[in-house]
């Protein structure tokens, strides 16, 4: 006999079903309800089960179905649409040349001097990841220079998230990556090379600014984005809109991945910015429980915020 709270359960699920279908075979597609165990980084030692760290059948459902409805346009356009009004953004990093903590400062030299040891390569499925557009599907030029930087959670384990990427996923709507992804204890994946396009963030812009480079699909940051997540605590993996936070190792890993993506691509502290702040249809709210004066304190302390580089809309 299957317990009453599993009949209810399953009651929702065939409603679900039926009300989404499509969203079941895209579920399906992407495997996302597999129970595949992938160690990370070679840390873990055995097997455990990470069904905790996913979503159930009923959220994952409704999720496709949301971000099909929310990316997928009614049909292929004809005519490039006008691009989103532009958001104003104010960073919460300042300008900072004085006042470092030496500590601060020496604890994340001395990591950079062991990078080996923290940081690696992990090779993705190809679907999830692609080039940089120089024209848009309509032709017209796009600068492919990163000039933005959006900072992501994963909600739920570093692990789920590897999967995901590591899984084939055909269907355009169904491909998703980062360029860099941040373990609770500071190791780093980098998965896309920052050169190509990682799929992030898909109805988006920045400062006004995306680009279309399918008609079947609403405009996106992604061709001129740079995508960093961080790992979620555990009770983080919800709904609600706060957690306890990124541990410290976290915050020293990401200060020295945004101080490397600064030098190498110009970029100014203000064009870091948030999934929440770059998503036009309001539903992202990542990453939850962000210290910005966390992150201030170790970008000053690498020298990244002594500048007077600003944006402009």
């Amino acid at each position: 006999m299957v317990p009453d709270p599993l009949n209810r359960r399953l009651s929702g699920v065939l409603k679900m079903i039926g009300r989404h279908p499509g969203a079941l075979l895209s579920a399906l597609a992407a495997g996302a309800l597999t129970l595949v165990l992938v160690t990370w980084l070679g840390g873990e030692q055995g097997e455990r089960s990470h069904a905790g760290d996913r979503p159930s059948l009923l959220e994952l459902l409704d999720q496709v179905s949301k971000e099909r409805g929310r990316q997928l346009e009614d049909a292929p356009l004809d005519t490039a649409p006008q691009a989103p009004r532009a958001r104003s953004w104010t960073s919460p990093l300042a300008r900072q040349c004085s006042g470092i903590d030496p500590a601060v400062k020496q604890r994340l030299e001395t990591l950079m001097s062991q990078e080996a040891s923290w940081r690696s390569d992990l090779a993705i499925d190809a679907t999830n990841f692609g080039r940089r557009h120089e024209r848009d599907a309509f032709g017209r030029r796009l600068d492919i220079t990163p000039r933005v930087v959006v900072m992501h959670e994963t909600v739920y384990s570093m692990t789920s998230a590897v999967n995901t990427f590591l899984t084939a996923h055909p269907r355009d709507e169904d491909q998703v990556s980062y360029h860099t992804l941040i373990g609770g204890d500071g190791r780093v994946l980098d998965l896309v090379d920052p050169s190509l396009r990682a799929y992030g963030a898909g109805y988006s812009a920045f400062l006004g600014e995306w680009a279309i480079t399918n008609k079947r699909f609403k405009g996106s940051v992604n061709n001129f984005a740079l995508h960093v997540s961080l790992e979620t605590p555990s009770e983080g993996a919800n709904n609600n809109p706060r957690h306890s936070g990124y541990s410290s190792s976290q915050y020293d890993a990401l200060a020295l991945v945004l101080s490397g993506w600064i030098r190498d691509f110009n970029l100014p502290p203000a064009a870091i910015t948030t999934h929440r702040h770059v998503d036009i249809g309001g539903e992202r709210s990542d990453p939850r429980s962000f210290d910005w004066a966390a992150l201030q304190s170790r970008l000053a302390s690498l020298g990244d915020l002594c500048v007077a580089r600003a944006l402009t809309p």
